[in-house]
């Protein structure tokens, strides 16, 4: 039987949140207060949540997102896990973009390796995942999220999620096992 894993990618795979703050201090603006817990972006730096929308779209559809770095030890457990004969279904929200698609396909395959993610669903910035979840309904697969909304989304499609923690998630209340980092994804998934 194959063995797949669906994952989500910013925040999960691949160190979004770092890479939008350096791009945000360049275009002048700097974040509030206790920012590492608060998810929403216009919250995060004091402006309105349509501006924030709009440079979040503007970001994912730049050339920075080709060379985002990895999140944690992702590589190292990821490429490890593919050694050990797991394959990867990436699901982002990122843009249809076709351009924000090469690069970040471009992106996985230079940091954990071409073939280690052998599909990569993008859809529309801040887009709901639900329906491309639905392709994946009952089959009981691995679905790996820093948003409990989409861990959700999965668990009500017959999948198990996993949340890698963040700031933004650590005091949401939910019944899905916490990763702090992509070794604990290893043990989780094959302890189970």
């Amino acid at each position: 039987m194959k063995k797949v894993i669906l994952t989500d990618v910013d925040g999960v795979l691949l160190n979004w949140e770092y890479a939008f703050d350096t791009w945000m201090n360049e275009q002048g603006f700097k974040t509030v207060d206790g920012e590492q817990f608060v998810y929403n972006m216009g919250d995060r730096y004091g402006i309105e949540r349509q501006q924030a929308k709009k440079l979040i779209k503007i970001f994912n559809e730049s050339a920075v997102i080709g060379f985002l770095p990895p999140l944690r030890d992702a590589v190292q457990w990821v490429t490890r896990m593919a050694d050990d004969g797991w394959t990867f279904h990436a699901i982002t929200s990122l843009s249809t973009q076709y351009h924000a698609r090469k690069l970040r396909k471009q992106n996985l395959d230079k940091l954990f390796g071409e073939g280690v993610f052998t599909e990569i669903n993008c859809l529309g910035t801040g887009a709901d995942k639900d329906e491309a979840l639905a392709k994946y309904k009952d089959s009981g697969m691995w679905w790996i999220e820093d948003k409990v909304e989409n861990a959700q989304a999965g668990a009500e499609a017959g999948l198990k999620p996993i949340v890698i923690e963040h700031g933004f998630n650590m005091n949401e209340k939910h019944k899905f096992p916490v990763a702090k980092n992509w070794k604990d994804v290893y043990d989780i998934v094959t302890k189970s």
